[in-house]
């Protein structure tokens, strides 16, 4: 998962992308990257770390232009290298491209690409998108494209560009310097667009159109491009249309609260999820004395829980600010470092308590044993665990990092080739069992059902329900479980 910024303006613009990619750290601390387009030069600089580390004064002032694209990326297996941090740019005819997602049939794209002698630079799977796309719009006409051009190309790109994905390109469109914002048919990434004056921005999320004073103006709709220039009104071309699919686990876990996606803000999301989690464990009859949320994703939820069970919401977690989140790590010791770092416990809140913790997922069960160490560590009379989502019981091929089956803790309380959803009679007998596996209390999580009540029906659920809206042959997913389980460098979903 990564994040996504691309502004035009009739002024500079790079200090404001600048600005604008530090409220979506949350979404990538690997490494960032800043181009900008002042109608001759694509001048740019590309680091690893945070965005405040990479980004100095001189930097920012080195980039002119009123258009610009900057990207935020969280690591994978291929972490640690400045060649695969975005922007793209390809020389011919002049293209700046950024995404977030993930591209399922890179191998495939990769060796399209070699059998034209075009060679892959970095392990970035945004990289064979931008060759294709360039590689199309160059056949058009070799140069003075239109937009009709690049919608042409946008269309055959689409056609052998497979996977989730939301971007962002500037390029020289009808003799004008234009950003381009395109969302796979699907829309399973996330992406918005707003104004301010004469400017434009998109971004992966809306919070970074309030930092910088853009209204936001609606999400950037699946299967379309829109043209952006300054002082223009934009221009909605449609690319390819499908059922559009958003991925509930942007809301669950890697969104902001404050974030806005298709007219609800994240956190409201989180409040009703809360709500349906606390009337599914109150039939279990248990009783506590409160609830404490894992932070930060957990409060929302946390807070209606207690709300509905009419127990006191604590705080028993201190979280350190300046850690990074466990989830985007790149390895498993990285991410139990992570987590000693990254929280300490307040032992009045738990000593002698009967507590409910919340927290927002649980992936691959290392990081809640940790976690449930800490807590038992502090003398509570009881542990109940409750979870605002339901068991992650499949990998996911778009974007986020889980993909390969051996990974999901969830998947060991159940019968081999199971798939889909649980019925109401196999997530009890998963809650149980697991409770015993961790010495827990009870643990309860979200069923499916309670999560189609809070988002659209047309939705990607598939790490939970096994539906995927975007077919993944047998031969991709075996490329995708070779390169995790042997740790050999992959495509880096962006």
């Amino acid at each position: 998962m990564c994040g996504f910024i691309g502004m035009v303006d009739s002024g500079l613009v790079a200090a404001r992308i600048s600005t604008g990619l530090q409220t979506l750290q949350h979404r990538g601390q690997d490494s960032c990257g800043l181009f900008t387009f002042d109608g001759a030069r694509f001048p740019g600089h590309r680091g690893l770390g945070l965005v405040r580390d990479v980004f100095d004064e001189d930097v920012v002032g080195s980039l002119p232009g009123g258009f610009g694209i900057g990207h935020v990326r969280y690591p994978t297996i291929g972490r640690g290298v400045v060649a695969d941090a975005q922007p793209f740019f390809e020389r011919r005819p002049g293209v700046l491209m950024a995404h977030n997602g993930n591209l399922t049939n890179y191998e495939r794209l990769r060796e399209r690409l070699m059998e034209r002698s075009i060679h892959l630079l970095s392990s970035c799977d945004v990289e064979p998108m931008l060759c294709v796309f360039a590689e199309e719009l160059m056949q058009r006409r070799r140069r003075n494209h239109t937009s009709h051009d690049v919608v042409a190309a946008l269309r055959a790109t689409y056609a052998v560009v497979e996977g989730a994905y939301s971007a962002v390109m500037v390029l020289e469109v009808d003799g004008e310097p234009t950003m381009v914002a395109f969302r796979d048919p699907r829309g399973i990434r996330p992406g918005v667009w707003g104004r301010r004056g004469d400017g434009f921005m998109v971004a992966s999320e809306s919070v970074a159109l309030d930092a910088l004073g853009f209204q936001q103006m609606g999400d950037l709709e699946p299967g379309k491009a829109i043209f952006f220039r300054p002082g223009q009104e934009p221009v909605v071309h449609d690319v390819e249309t499908a059922r559009p699919s958003p991925c509930v686990f942007e809301s669950i876990y890697f969104s902001r609260p404050d974030s806005v996606e298709m007219g609800e803000t994240v956190y409201e999301r989180r409040l009703e999820l809360g709500r349906r989690l606390a009337r599914r464990w109150q039939r279990k009859g248990y009783d506590i004395d409160r609830v404490i949320p894992v932070p930060d994703t957990s409060r929302p939820a946390a807070t209606a829980f207690a709300e509905e069970v009419r127990k006191p919401c604590r705080e028993g977690f201190i979280k350190n600010r300046y850690s990074g989140r466990t989830f985007i790590m790149g390895d498993q010791e990285s991410r139990e470092s992570a987590l000693r770092l990254k929280l300490n416990l307040i032992r009045s809140e738990f000593d002698g308590q009967r507590v409910l913790v919340i927290d927002d997922s649980i992936v691959r069960g290392t990081t809640v044993r940790r976690l449930l160490d800490l807590i038992w560590a502090q003398g509570p009379k009881s542990v109940h665990l409750a979870i605002h989502a339901p068991p992650v019981l499949n990998p996911c091929f778009y974007g986020i990092d889980m993909s390969t089956e051996e990974e999901l803790a969830a998947r060991r309380y159940l019968a081999d080739g199971h798939r889909g959803s649980l019925s109401d009679e196999e997530l009890a007998e998963l809650e149980e069992l697991w409770a015993k596996d961790l010495g827990v209390d009870s643990l309860t999580f979200l069923s499916v059902a309670d999560l189609d009540g809070v988002f659209p029906k047309n939705r990607c659920a598939a790490c939970f329900d096994g539906d995927y809206p975007l077919a993944i042959p047998e031969g991709q997913r075996a490329s995708i479980r070779q390169d995790r389980t042997c740790g050999r460098l992959q495509p880096v979903a962006g």
